[in-house]
């Protein structure tokens, strides 16, 4: 379930490529109050495991770099729909200095602009955008560093719920993920005296694709002899049958501003559902717009997740993943999407090995 404070900072980033401002309702502060205690419980448990069978200290820094870089790419992008949308000439278009920066001659077009941006932001903090018109034609667009500061924390807790996913995956139950300073992360695992197991999972970002299938043959038939050009045999996540896909992708994780489980509307069955950002929104409407009739694949570290065939153009930037899954295989599938979507990747900081206490 998606919390309130992650649903308005998804919207924020869909629209403008820039999170929601430091000020937040009752309701949320609320919500990250409950959180900061069970956090405080967990790590109280996990101190007392820790101290009495040792075990491993890893700490990760969230890539603060790719976060600026994603944010002022996804700006730069929505900026340019919306000046095409609506048909306002323009030049100059680029990234400068941490921002955007635009020319637009007609001092309507620029009101326009202005009017289209604060328009897809209501309801949300105004000062989460620093917008400054010279008066020359030059518009200035830049996240303010309140803006800035939550964004940095909404990839901290993204990242926080994508370890701990992955760890669940990989069968490690017994652990505390809590968020170290405003740009770190420290991992607690009691009893676990080989760190290097974590830290291997962590060494390479979750990779997400989404694939056209190769038609030209069987799969079947390509795996026992050579498949075509520029396509491979992958294998199915639930069916494990074998999959002839693509090996170029036609969106990947960047292009995801959001994953989450839910349940199919009608079957209510357990599912992975997952929003666009603008780009990969625009994208995968060209895309199914081109392929109807056709399968692609959605890969996630070699695996095909789901090979669904588009029936018609999908423009609403929005899908969603079934596949006979159960909540807790949903959950996971969505998470692995999500980690394929942030931005940067994680750096191993330190990681340390703590001997049990001795017996008295």
């Amino acid at each position: 379930m998606t919390t309130p404070l992650r649903h308005r900072a998804t919207r924020l980033i869909a629209a403008l490529a820039i999170v929601a401002a430091i000020t937040l309702p009752r309701a949320a502060l609320a919500e990250d109050s409950q959180l900061d205690k069970m956090r405080a419980r967990i790590a109280a448990f996990i101190g007392d495991k820790m101290e009495k069978l040792g075990g491993s200290r890893i700490i990760y820094k969230v890539d603060t770099d790719g976060l600026r870089e994603n944010v002022v790419t996804d700006l730069r992008d929505d900026v340019y729909k919306t000046l095409r949308e609506g048909k306002v000439a323009f030049s100059g278009l680029a990234i400068r200095d941490g921002g955007v920066e635009v020319k637009i001659a007609d001092t309507k077009g620029r009101d326009e602009l202005k009017r289209k941006l604060a328009s897809a932001a209501e309801g949300l903090p105004s000062h989460a955008l620093a917008v400054t018109d010279g008066g020359d034609g030059l518009v200035r667009l830049k996240p303010t560093d309140a803006a800035a500061a939550t964004g940095l924390h909404e990839l901290v807790e993204d990242s926080i719920a994508m370890i701990e996913q992955r760890l669940k995956d990989a069968g490690i139950r017994l652990a505390s993920v809590q968020p170290d300073g405003t740009d770190r992360i420290r991992i607690f695992l009691p009893g676990m005296m080989e760190s290097e197991r974590v830290t291997l999972i962590f060494a390479t970002k979750v990779k997400v694709s989404f694939r056209l299938v190769d038609l030209s043959m069987p799969a079947e038939q390509a795996g026992l002899g050579t498949p075509p050009a520029g396509s491979e045999v992958l294998f199915g996540f639930k069916d494990k049958r074998p999959y002839l896909v693509a090996r170029d992708s036609a969106l990947d994780g960047d292009d995801i501003s959001y994953a989450g489980p839910g349940f199919a509307s009608g079957t209510k069955d357990p599912i992975a559902t997952f929003r666009f950002n603008g780009r990969g929104t625009r994208r995968f409407a060209h895309i199914t717009e081109e392929n109807i009739g056709k399968p692609f694949a959605i890969v996630l570290d070699g695996q095909v997740i789901s090979a669904p065939v588009i029936r018609e153009p999908i423009t609403g930037g929005s899908g969603q993943i079934s596949g006979n899954f159960t909540l807790e295989e949903a959950s996971s599938v969505a998470m692995m999407l999500r980690a394929g979507s942030l931005p940067g990747h994680l750096g191993l900081v330190e990681q340390q090995v703590i001997q049990p206490a001795a017996k008295p």
